[in-house]
């Protein structure tokens, strides 16, 4: 780790900022339809649908004029990948997509967002009952992203302005299998990783809750200035709520672990994560437009000054429940500011839904150990073995619950 004192982060505060533009909302829903519809059988990796998703994705990058920065002199970068349950399966080979913004720069900033998911349910990673042979479209999970990727990438190759770093545009595939994309890529860049400056992250972006309108940044801690940059932008109507760490289940895992600062921008959680009825018809097309508009100011703020500082942090608690024994088949809140894990979606036959779970309940109590955030829950779940039976408190519209659980 190295330790250091920024000088800049008090002056991010007070840099006038005007936007040459905004991005449209039209356009985000006419990506995520495309990218979400049925032909594309859920895009899972190394699938005729991803083929054709990444397909639609170069086209994109053509149309804006991004250069191609894949494989040779094309915008496709190829991986070896494993397939099945947790790697388990066949290999095969799967695609990114990169285009790149030449600004004759010292430095390069990455956006990146990945276009996978899980096809018809067949990689175990569903959180249907029964989901073998449906179609799991991931318009928010991460058509959203993809979307916004594209869009991003129209904004600043036609805003009229010479930015004072390069942009690299990557829409990854294999993330849903482990990272495998952007994985590879940060072994086999295409550009000079040393010159990177910093790497944004956008996996579902697209349900900022209309009402809280909390958005979750993660990895504020890799850099000085981002806290008091994330302070400055949720000045407005919408909320930002900050993670510290590098570390998530997510594609900027792959840029942190290179020592590159990083920030996953995320929308919560919500019932429909990991099923086949994440479609494009519960998108929130204007809060993503809102999201994009920040991100866009992110960048802008930041221009004017020297490359970032890297600092490593702690893991962080956006952790994976395929590491623990048990699950109690529930989707947590990451947004949620109550002390407490609020309960965003359950599984169907799992063992919250079996015990009366609901979405949002806020669990406070697991067994004998006080669950007060995310990370006790993740830690909670360690210490229980399957088939175990344990008392649940939760909390329900002002009222204590207790529940049996059983693993």
């Amino acid at each position: 780790m190295r330790l250091v004192l920024s000088i800049l982060c008090p002056l991010l505060l007070i840099v006038p900022v005007k936007l040459n533009a905004q991005v449209d909302a039209v356009e985000l829903k006419r990506h995520i339809k495309i990218l979400a519809d049925d032909s594309m059988q859920g895009r899972g990796t190394g699938s005729e649908g991803e083929r054709m998703a990444a397909a639609y994705i170069e086209s994109q990058f053509r149309k804006i004029a991004l250069e191609p920065a894949g494989d040779g002199k094309g915008y496709l970068q190829a991986f070896p990948f494993k397939g099945g349950v947790h790697g388990t399966g066949t290999e095969g080979t799967a695609q990114n997509v990169i285009g790149y913004i030449d600004n004759r720069a010292f430095t390069t900033v990455i956006i990146g967002a990945h276009y996978d998911h899980l096809g018809l349910g067949e990689n175990g990673s569903s959180l249907d009952a029964n989901p073998q042979g449906k179609i799991h479209n991931g318009a928010d999970d991460n058509a959203s992203g993809v979307a916004g990727l594209i869009v991003l990438a129209n904004y600043f190759q036609k805003n009229k302005a010479r930015e004072k770093s390069n942009f690299l545009f990557i829409a990854f595939s294999g993330e849903e299998l482990g990272l495998f994309g952007s994985k590879f890529f940060t072994e086999h860049p295409t550009v000079n990783l040393s010159d990177v400056n910093y790497m944004i992250n956008m996996d579902m972006i697209g349900r900022l809750d209309s009402k809280t309108k909390i958005l979750s940044v993660s990895g504020t801690g890799t850099t000085p200035v981002w806290e008091n940059e994330m302070k400055s932008l949720s000045k407005g109507e919408i909320k930002i709520k900050t993670d510290s760490s590098g570390v998530g289940p997510s594609d900027h895992t792959s840029f942190y672990l290179k020592d590159i600062p990083v920030l996953h921008f995320f929308t919560g959680s919500h019932s429909d994560y990991h099923k086949p009825s994440d479609d494009w018809e519960k998108i929130n097309f204007a809060g993503e437009k809102q999201v994009l508009d920040i991100i866009i100011r992110l960048t802008q703020d930041l221009d004017p000054f020297p490359k970032l500082t890297f600092t490593a942090t702690k893991n962080k608690s956006m952790g994976s429940a395929r590491s623990f024994k048990v699950t109690m088949g529930l989707m947590p809140s990451y947004t949620s500011s109550d002390e407490g894990l609020k309960v965003d979606g359950v599984t169907d036959g799992k063992p919250a839904q079996k015990a009366g779970i609901i979405a949002g309940d806020l669990i406070v109590q697991i067994g004998e150990l006080p669950i007060k955030d995310i990370q006790a829950y993740m830690e909670a779940l360690g210490k229980f073995e399957k088939g175990q039976t344990v008392p649940v408190k939760v909390k329900r519209n002002n009222e204590l619950l207790t529940v049996t659980v059983t693993f």
